[in-house]
């Protein structure tokens, strides 16, 4: 809980003068006034977040934090629970969805056991995953709490460490997940957080059939009558129907804003974190750029609770970070805007009349 406690306290607004010198700098570029529309938006936000107006994000990580959830015992994903460790060594073997993506940002994997219900010691030996277990997976939170409030703070804060290795060796960080039955454990933080109803916060997940997601909904609507979440603590709702992935998610975001670095969220899963992340300190959402908008349908929900707007929106809903690293070309792209187009005076063009 310390760690956690000084990592809140660290985390400070962006740098308003910076950013009132990009925005100063981005309106004298030799193109009509703001003509690159959002990438200019985004270029005024890195200069803020890094406090620089020449920021870099030259070298990329996506962290894919893995657990599986023990609600996946009632039934409502489409895939069993032996998937998420097999989806662990496929992304270890670099065959996954990921892995192409991120080799297409140029952005390193890094891989993250937070609660996978398997042994992955050997691969952590090996160097090719992180170890970070703190359970094998969560209870089924559809007959009580998904875990202890001192795992949650655990998952919290081993997010938060591993924010602190690779914040001073990265330049742009992105998150990920991998765990079946996720998708439920996001619905019920979008539901506990907002009030959103759990209808409209639920989705198909893997792929679920209409009468299946029908039985979701009420397996849903059950953890939240059993739990009783308390939407102003964030801890209480990750404790009580969140997932040890998404708890490390929102700790690593954390770790990203006390560190100044800003942060690609993905999509649904980790949102659920971010709303984790915001929940416990709000001018943690200032270092969060939203990579894409899932088509789970809460995902605009998390979106606008979080104040944010997705730089894509292709229909995916995968995970694993592949929205976030998509969208890490977008973020470089708002980086050579603001550091490499011309004013019209360094350019000796002439300006609006």
């Amino acid at each position: 809980m310390e760690l956690l406690q000084k990592t809140l306290a660290a985390i400070l607004a962006p740098d308003a003068d910076i950013r009132a010198q990009a925005h100063e700098r981005l309106s004298q570029l030799t193109m009509p006034h703001w003509a690159l529309g959002r990438l200019m938006d985004l270029a005024e936000d890195l200069a803020a977040m890094s406090g620089s107006l020449s920021p870099v994000v030259t070298k990329k990580v996506v962290v894919v934090m893995a657990a599986d959830h023990g609600v996946t015992a009632e039934g409502v994903s489409q895939y069993p629970s032996e998937v998420t460790p097999q989806m662990v060594y496929n992304f270890v073997r670099g065959g996954a969805g990921i892995n192409a993506l991120a080799d297409l940002a140029q952005a390193k994997v890094v891989v993250v056991d937070m609660g996978v219900a398997a042994d992955l010691k050997l691969l952590a030996t090996e160097g090719k995953i992180i170890d970070k277990k703190i359970r094998r997976g969560t209870a089924n939170m559809a007959q009580g709490p998904a875990m202890l409030r001192s795992e949650a703070i655990a998952s919290l804060e081993a997010g938060i460490v591993l924010a602190n290795e690779l914040a001073p060796v990265y330049d742009l960080l992105a998150t990920g997940d991998m765990g079946i039955g996720n998708t439920t454990a996001s619905a019920a933080i979008l539901s506990s957080l907002t009030g959103y109803p759990v209808e409209l916060a639920t989705g198909r997940g893997t792929g679920i059939d209409s009468e299946r997601l029908q039985y979701k909904i009420t397996v849903i609507k059950k953890a939240l009558e059993i739990n009783r979440p308390d939407a102003s603590d964030p801890i209480d709702v990750l404790t009580k129907v969140g997932g040890l992935e998404i708890g490390g998610i929102a700790g690593f975001i954390l770790g990203c804003a006390a560190n100044k670095k800003s942060v690609v969220v993905d999509g649904f899963i980790s949102s659920a974190g971010a709303m984790i992340a915001k929940g416990l300190c709000s001018a943690s959402t200032e270092y969060m750029i939203a990579g894409h908008c899932s088509v789970e349908p809460g995902h605009k929900e998390m979106l606008k609770w979080l104040n944010k707007k997705a730089l894509l929106d292709l229909d995916m809903r995968l995970g694993e970070g592949t929205g976030a690293v998509l969208a890490m070309n977008l973020v470089e792209a708002a980086q050579r805007i603001l550091t490499r187009v011309a004013t019209f005076s360094e350019a000796a063009v002439s300006g609006p009349a």
